[in-house]
C-alpha cells in the first residue's frame, strides 16, 4: 500500500502554490480562501439565555465547493498540516477548519510560516504544535463581542441619529469614557482654599 500524502491547508491559493513548490510530491496543498465558517449574517448567532455566550458557527455562504473539497482531500491524507496565518484569525480558521472537516485530534498538526522560504516552509512542517486554543478563545471573544455589541446598539443608533451607523466594542467604550469624562467637567464646582 502506497503511503498517503499529507495535506496543508492554507489561507491564499498563491501561497499554496509557491508552498506546494516546496515541499514536493509527498504534500498536497490546498487554500481555505479565509474563514470557512462564522456567526449567521441574519441573526444574533450567539446564546444569551443560558447566559454562556454559546456561539452558532455555520459555513459560509458561497464557500460549499472549497469546504466539500477540503472535507475529501482531508479525509484521503496522512496528516493534515493547518498552515493559517500565524495570528489570533489565523489560529481561529486552523480550530475552524479542525472542527468543520472532522479532522481527528491525532491526525492534526498546526504550522505557522512567518516568512515563505523553503527553509522555514520546510523547518515549520518538521516542528508542528497543536492549536493555541487561547487564541482561538481571543478570537472568540472579540468576534462574539462585536456582534453582540453591533446587534444590541447598532439598531439604537439607527432609530436616534442615522440609519447604517454601526457601534463597534471599541468605540462605544471609548465614547463612553469621553462622555463620563465631560459629565465630570460639567459637575465641577470650584472652591476656593
Amino acid at each position: 500500500m502506497a503511503n498517503k500524502t499529507d495535506l496543508v491547508i492554507v489561507e491564499s491559493p498563491s501561497k499554496a502554490k509557491t508552498i506546494g513548490k516546496y515541499l514536493g510530491p509527498g504534500y498536497e496543498v490546498k487554500a481555505s480562501m479565509g474563514h470557512v465558517r462564522d456567526l449567521p449574517k441574519s441573526k444574533l448567532g450567539v446564546d444569551l439565555e443560558k447566559g454562556d455566550f454559546e456561539p452558532n458557527y455555520q459555513p459560509i455562504k458561497g464557500k460549499e465547493d472549497v469546504i466539500s473539497d477540503l472535507k475529501k482531500a482531508a479525509k484521503k491524507s496522512g496528516r493534515v498540516y493547518l498552515a493559517t496565518d500565524p495570528d489570533r484569525e489565523g489560529e481561529a480558521i486552523s480550530w475552524h477548519l479542525k472542527e468543520l472537516l472532522g479532522i481527528p485530534d491525532d491526525k492534526t498538526y498546526r504550522v505557522t510560516f512567518n516568512e515563505i522560504t523553503k527553509k522555514v516552509v520546510n523547518d515549520s512542517i518538521a516542528a508542528p504544535r497543536a492549536i493555541d486554543q487561547d487564541l482561538v478563545n481571543a478570537q472568540q471573544a472579540r468576534r462574539i463581542l462585536d456582534r453582540i455589541v453591533g446587534y444590541q446598539l447598532s439598531p439604537l443608533l439607527w432609530r436616534k441619529i442615522r440609519r447604517g451607523l454601526s457601534a463597534g466594542r471599541v468605540q462605544s467604550v471609548a465614547t463612553r469614557l469621553v462622555c463620563e469624562r465631560e459629565e465630570e467637567i460639567r459637575s465641577f464646582q470650584p472652591q476656593e482654599y
